[in-house]
């Protein structure tokens, strides 16, 4: 999985079939896509580097914005990996080299059937970068998708998660 797509509940057949015409469009006719166990969720392994999906759907919505009409959100993820505290510090320990010394980030955490709590994964985190932390414009996200025994991770630019209606909400303005 390289994308993760949020949409209402009972739509994800749609979900499904606009993300798949969407990234046969753009370049990639055999995407897998599948349901997760949560209802409203959807994983995607695409070809093409997640990043240049959003921003070609970003350009979509600038375009044509009704066209989007079941994907809520696109979470782009880097790495999965098992559900366990040390498992994800250590594959984001891995991954942080990108975060230059003068640059800001944030943890972003959503769970999904875990016990875990998100301060302690904040915590062990945090503990492995020295850079400064800001939680409105951050220069990096540190993204955590945890989804019972699979977590997903992503440490991705400032403005990588695509929401696609506050995108709406901003193109019209």
């Amino acid at each position: 999985m390289n994308l993760l797509i949020t949409c209402q509940r009972n739509l994800e057949e749609q979900t499904i079939d606009e993300i798949r015409n969407l990234l046969d469009e753009f370049g990639d006719s055999n995407p897998k896509i599948s349901k997760t166990e949560f209802s409203g969720i959807i994983q995607v392994n695409t070809i093409i580097d997640t990043i240049e999906v959003i921003t070609k759907i970003r350009e979509k919505i600038s375009e044509e914005p009704w066209l989007i009409r079941f994907c809520s959100r696109l979470i782009p993820i880097q790495k999965e990996c098992e559900s366990n505290l040390n498992v994800i510090r250590n594959e984001i320990a891995k991954m942080i080299f990108c975060i230059n010394k003068d640059q800001t980030y944030r943890i972003t955490i959503e769970k999904r059937n875990s016990q875990m709590k998100s301060q302690e994964i904040v915590t062990h985190i945090a503990d492995l970068i020295p850079n400064k932390v800001s939680l409105e414009y951050p220069d990096w996200e540190i993204v955590i998708q945890i989804m019972g025994k699979i977590t997903g991770i992503g440490i991705v630019p400032k403005n990588s998660i695509l929401s696609v209606n506050r995108e709406k909400r901003l193109d019209s303005c």
